[in-house]
């Protein structure tokens, strides 16, 4: 007779900023003392920290009795195997859901806000007292998904990095990167810049915005579930070798940007998150394009809405 195993929930989640004083200054009083020095205030960390562990106390007892159970921290995020039959909560801001996406396969996520009104709330969409329904609901497959596009940078020997809102490639000191750049249509040029970001929908609210909107390119971003992506060079340099005339484009299904390497090393990592990262060193080349696996994301209302 076979048995099937009861749904895992795995809660994701980082510590918080009164956390973070604490390790480094030790006490309560020294980390006042430092805030003060600075025109801020404990009780508002500690506020803060109040509201994620309500949040996390919350999500803890909306998790069924006979349902297995996993816990882990952000930086713990590259050490953790998740089970492709894994329900996923992130309790946090949303840059959590973006730190977590790149470690999952198809896993939902059920994002929660312990400060609504508070975060932007991008991708955190449900508050802590509705977290044990929005559980159930993924778990019986009755819950409203979304399926945001991710962004992958492939490396010649196989190594491989995905990202929920952008990739960046550029030099590892911030100095100017050197490479050959080749867009979609086969056209390509030596450039000197401070970088190449790409980006998808989700992303477009975030760094490719801010880089859209200087250009007047921010109407031609894509949306979250849209299968396409954006790129941008930063502050390309022309120079009697390097030139800037591609500097900007769109990526769809099956399209990809490629960048070798004319620099000592290059660095390559997604949202944000440095420590985690690509080496290109000279001569190698960097594929990037849309990912094959997309972020699924739970969120308030039925399957069908839009």
């Amino acid at each position: 007779m076979s048995t099937t195993l009861a749904p895992r929930v795995v809660v994701v989640s980082r510590r918080s900023e009164l956390d973070e004083l604490l390790v480094r200054h030790g006490t309560r009083p020294a980390a006042d003392h430092y805030l003060r020095q600075r025109g801020r205030d404990l009780d508002e960390v500690t506020a803060r920290h109040e509201a994620l562990q309500a949040a996390l106390t919350a999500v803890d007892a909306a998790i069924p009795a006979d349902w297995r159970r996993g816990r882990v921290d952000r930086e713990d995020l590259p050490r953790f195997l998740f089970a492709p039959e894994d329900l996923v909560v992130a309790v946090g801001q949303d840059g959590l859901v973006a730190n977590l996406a790149k470690y999952l396969d198809g896993q939902p996520v059920v994002g929660v806000d312990p400060e609504p009104g508070r975060n932007p709330g991008v991708l955190m969409r449900f508050r802590p007292e509705v977290a044990a329904a929005a559980l159930r609901a993924v778990a019986a497959g009755t819950a409203a998904i979304r399926r945001l596009t991710m962004v992958t940078a492939r490396l010649d020997d196989g190594q491989e990095l995905s990202g929920l809102n952008e990739i960046y490639a550029g030099h590892s000191g911030h100095q100017s990167a050197r490479y050959r750049l080749i867009d979609a249509d086969g056209r390509a040029e030596r450039q000197s810049s401070s970088g190449v970001l790409i980006g998808t929908g989700t992303g477009a609210t975030g760094w490719s915005a801010s880089v859209a909107a200087e250009r007047g390119l921010a109407a031609a971003l894509p949306a979250p579930e849209e299968p396409a992506l954006s790129w941008f060079v930063r502050e390309a340099w022309p120079s009697p070798a390097t030139g800037t005339e591609l500097t900007a484009g769109a990526l769809a299904t099956g399209e990809r940007l490629r960048l070798v390497c004319e620099s000592e090393r290059l660095v390559v990592f997604a949202d944000g998150v440095e420590s985690d990262r690509l080496d290109v060193t000279w001569g190698q080349q960097l594929t990037i394009g849309l990912a094959d696996r997309h972020l699924h994301l739970a969120r308030p209302g039925r399957p069908d809405a839009t």
